[in-house]
């Protein structure tokens, strides 16, 4: 008797596993879907769709040091891009997704093909009201390490001056 209840137990644990990593995988595929989306609202220079994929508190994170976008603010800068017809043109190359144990915060990173050519992207996205939104994305510019010293002499008068303007706010 000891043994079926051993076995039993272990059938509904076994259940509840498979379950819940079934919901979790569920749940990677609607966020994959939602960035593939967000990306090809961009490419074809669809506002409405683009942003309306990102929670309204929203974030974004450029690749330029002074691009730290709040959603509203975002939406002013990106209009007259997406009002010419031609936005940016991000696909994912590589993705990967986590989730939290309740499936209703994820975050990622992806390597995608740009027209700057390879970038990664991070983000956050929270399910709202059983929608995933996407609330914070951060774009970065991935240079090969062996051109690292290159770069920084390129910007490093941007950069200069950006620290000596700053003060720590944080």
């Amino acid at each position: 008797m000891k043994n079926i209840a051993k076995i039993l137990l272990a059938i509904c644990l076994l259940s509840i596993c498979n379950y819940a990593t079934a919901q979790t995988n569920s749940e990677k595929t609607a966020i994959n879907s939602i960035l593939d989306n967000w990306h090809k609202a961009a490419s074809e220079a669809n506002f409405e769709s683009y942003f309306n994929l990102m929670s309204t508190d929203g974030v974004f994170i450029g690749t330029d040091a002074t691009e730290n976008w709040q959603n509203k603010a975002f939406k002013t800068f990106s209009k007259p891009y997406f009002d010419k017809g031609k936005a940016w043109s991000f696909t994912s190359i590589e993705r990967n997704i986590y989730t939290n144990k309740t499936n209703d915060f994820a975050w990622f990173d992806e390597l995608l093909d740009t027209q700057m050519k390879i970038c990664r992207g991070s983000g956050v996205l929270e399910k709202i009201n059983g929608e995933w939104k996407i609330k914070h994305y951060v774009l970065s510019i991935a240079i090969p390490n062996e051109n690292v010293d290159e770069v920084v002499k390129l910007k490093e008068s941007f950069d200069n001056q950006i620290i000596t303007s700053s003060e720590k706010e944080y």
